[in-house]
């Protein structure tokens, strides 16, 4: 896929239906876009339900900074430093709903590069638009988007084609990408464990290359990515690739 380039498959030519999704996420889509905002179904649940399976979760994605969601919602916690994100309550559920953002730019990263070296991010709350945030997540499957406004998938990654092709894509250059956050390189082993899909080579040789960056991560986020790695009754392939990728 062209840098740049949109994709954008009508209700007619794919196969998430609202009757997959959680109620009370498609009320939080809902009420963002009859309060003028952007809202869109994001991340694994896109991927799951064009992929047939049942997702686990169903996050929001919208234009709306997290103070309008919380004005929005009543039953709305703002939480997280290095991601500001918005958890809407219902009962024991959580719909979990972010602000568009952007990476860093050229110029950033260059000094970041200067300043030593370390690209880990430790905040991450630049707003940007909704092709700026698709292009700042991990992997190009968790990069598509459900719209609520015409039900259409909106594709500026390249994931609908890593999705036929059962491919683990990062989105960007990994070797920069898994520096900014390692726990990525996890998730790129959780995935193809999971789904079992193969790491295009030039993500696996970043993770060969920079394995060692996980020792940046923060225990607590570090644990659950290990809970999350050994479900869904892939814990032996998980294994066997996390041996393998070191």
């Amino acid at each position: 896929m062209e840098p740049g380039q949109r994709v954008v498959r009508p209700r007619a030519e794919h196969r998430v239906s609202r009757r997959d999704i959680d109620p009370d996420a498609l009320r939080v889509l809902y009420r963002l876009s009859q309060q003028g905002y952007t809202a869109y179904l994001v991340g694994g649940g896109v991927r799951d339900l064009l992929l047939g399976r049942k997702p686990k979760d169903f996050d929001v994605g919208t234009n709306a900074q997290p103070k309008d969601i919380r004005r929005l919602f009543r039953n709305c916690f703002l939480i997280g430093k290095r991601f500001r994100l918005a958890h809407i309550r219902f009962g024991d559920k959580v719909i979990e709903t972010s602000t568009f953002r952007r990476t860093l730019d050229p110029e950033e990263l260059a000094e970041l590069e200067e300043a030593g070296g370390d690209l880990y991010r430790h905040r991450d709350n630049t707003y940007g638009t909704a092709e700026e945030d698709a292009r700042r997540r991990d992997f190009t499957i968790n990069g598509i988007f459900y719209d609520i406004k015409d039900f259409s998938v909106i594709d500026h990654v390249g994931g609908l084609a890593d999705l036929e092709n059962k491919v683990v894509r990062s989105i960007g250059d990994p070797n920069i990408r898994f520096r900014e956050d390692p726990v990525r390189m996890v998730r790129a082993v959780r995935f193809a464990a999971r789904l079992g899909f193969t790491i295009e080579p030039a993500t696996y040789e970043a993770i060969l290359t920079h394995y060692r960056e996980i020792e940046k991560c923060a225990p607590s986020r570090m644990l659950e990515e290990i809970y999350r790695l050994f479900g869904f009754k892939s814990a032996e392939p998980a294994f066997r690739l996390l041996r393998k990728t070191r």
